[in-house]
Parts: structure tokens; C-alpha cells; sequence
């Protein structure tokens, strides 16, 4: 089981580097392959193309690991146009001897404003890994 698990992460990486806009220092830079193969196992989120949606997991792992308190780190995907902002929502915890926090997502297309709520934790190498991504349910 591990070894098949194993393979299957390894073949998963998008290389899509020179679609990055890097003159804007708060839009996030990198997509990471594990968080990509990470959500690949994740339920689709219905009408956000998954493109957005890894840019967005790529700027929560980014705020994350910058660890600052009432911090957000912007995002943009320039070949679709959509944008938002991740926002850490809780302080640290800890889960199965892992640190995890909960943050929430905007997604802005056009006039369309989504709003997500996810959970990421960081593992053994030291990078944040998005766990679950879906819509905000306000309570």
C-alpha cells in the first residue's frame, strides 16, 4: 500500500512555472508537487477550476510557513484572472503530533466572489501541507 501510494505521488507534479507573475512579491511563486498530489485526493470543489485552487493551496502553505499573527498572503492566477487571499483563522494546534492551523480562502472571478475554509498541517520536513480545502459554511 505504501509503495503504490508512493508512486502515485510521485507522478504528480504540474510544471508550470513561467505562468507565475514574479514581479509582485505578495503573489505566491510556486506550485508544490506533494500539495498538488494532496489534492488530487480531495473532492473537486464544484465551479473553481483546480488551477485557482492550487494557487490557492500554494499561498496557504506560503502564510503558514511565515507563521506571523493577523497575516494573509495574496494569490493570482494570471491565466484565468481570478485572485483572493489566504487568512489564518486559528492559532496552532496540534493533531496526530503534527502542528495545524484552519484558514479561510477568497476566490474573486469577475464579479464572483467564493469564500473557502481549509486546514493545513506541517509534517516532518518542515512544510505545510493543505489537508482540505472546501466551501465556507457560515454559521
Amino acid at each position: 500500500m505504501a509503495a503504490a501510494c508512493g508512486i502515485f505521488l510521485a507522478g504528480c507534479s504540474i510544471p508550470i512555472g513561467t505562468l507565475f507573475n514574479k514581479h509582485d512579491p505578495d503573489v505566491t511563486g510556486s506550485i508544490d508537487p506533494m500539495a498538488n498530489a494532496l489534492a488530487a485526493m480531495q473532492p473537486e470543489i464544484t465551479g473553481l477550476p483546480p488551477a485557482d485552487l492550487a494557487y490557492a493551496r500554494q499561498a496557504a502553505s506560503d502564510v503558514l510557513t511565515k507563521g506571523g499573527k493577523d497575516v494573509s498572503q495574496n494569490w493570482e492566477n494570471p491565466v484565468t484572472g481570478a485572485r483572493g487571499a489566504v487568512t489564518p483563522l486559528t492559532p496552532s494546534f496540534t493533531e496526530n503530533g503534527n502542528t495545524c492551523r484552519e484558514f479561510l480562502v477568497s476566490h474573486v472571478q469577475g464579479k464572483t466572489e467564493t469564500w473557502l475554509q481549509g486546514d493545513a498541517c506541517q509534517f516532518a520536513s518542515g512544510q505545510w501541507q493543505v489537508r482540505s480545502m472546501k466551501p465556507w459554511k457560515r454559521s
